[in-house]
């Protein structure tokens, strides 16, 4: 997983984890035939850490942190850069020390925890899912999300933040599935509820995805940026390499 090494021993034609946990080399050989898979070893069982019960979510490794894919979609930016890297790199953008963060879209958790340890005073994190919120648990890359000032919450951030306070946060991360999937958190009415939301001269990064479109304008790019505009934001700029747009209120 990328967090630290250990010494194992084989034996017997097995790998030894520990007293209750060892792998055959018919084991093994299943490893390696299922590529891009992470696997728990616990009781003497191995599973993937995987989720087919609606759709198709698992953990995929990288050469750092694990990346979530639903139904072959992934859901990080990851070519040329790590999973957790590339969240931070969205964390920078909005959140300064001490403000209070809403994370809308949470995944992993990544950029909730990057949000936490940029010196954020409390971070709301919110996932639709149920199926990310239990791969995320067994993530150890997600373990910093049970620290204290990061809050947890499985929901619609459409309507969760209807019910929040007018500007109670000051930083607000944006990293919506795409728009196929999720076409109203790009709607003006959910830019409108993020401007209400936060307090004066509060920010906001908006991942929308692909660094060639952003760059060069398309309308999809062209609408998020009107929409935000219409919302009541100043400052909308183009983040070509992280694939977004950042914002004031």
């Amino acid at each position: 997983m990328n967090i630290s090494q250990q010494d194992f021993t084989l034996s017997d034609k097995s790998l030894v984890l520990d007293d209750d946990n060892r792998l055959s080399v018919t084991e093994l050989k299943k490893i390696v035939k299922k590529t891009q898979r992470i696997y728990l070893c616990s009781d003497g069982d191995m599973e993937a850490l995987e989720d087919r019960s609606s759709g198709y979510y698992k953990l995929v490794p990288t050469n750092g942190s694990p990346l979530l894919e639903i139904s072959g979609v992934k859901m990080h930016i990851s070519k040329g850069t790590d999973p957790f890297v590339s969240a931070s790199a969205m964390a920078q953008q909005a959140v300064r020390k001490g403000d209070k963060v809403l994370d809308c879209c949470g995944g992993l958790g990544y950029a909730a925890i990057a949000a936490h340890r940029l010196g954020a005073s409390e971070v709301l994190t919110i996932e639709l899912s149920p199926q990310v919120m239990g791969l995320r648990a067994q993530n150890p890359w997600s373990q910093d999300l049970k620290k204290s000032g990061i809050e947890q919450r499985q929901g619609s951030s459409f309507e969760l933040i209807k019910t929040m306070q007018a500007m109670s946060f000051d930083a607000v991360i944006h990293d919506p599935p795409r728009f196929s999937l999720a076409g109203e958190l790009y709607s003006e009415e959910f830019y409108r509820q993020i401007f209400r939301i936060l307090r004066r001269n509060g920010r906001l990064f908006h991942y929308t995805g692909n660094p060639h479109v952003v760059r060069k304008g398309s309308s999809f790019v062209d609408g998020v940026i009107k929409r935000l505009q219409a919302a009541g934001f100043k400052n909308v700029k183009k983040v070509p390499h992280l694939m977004g747009v950042s914002a004031q209120n």
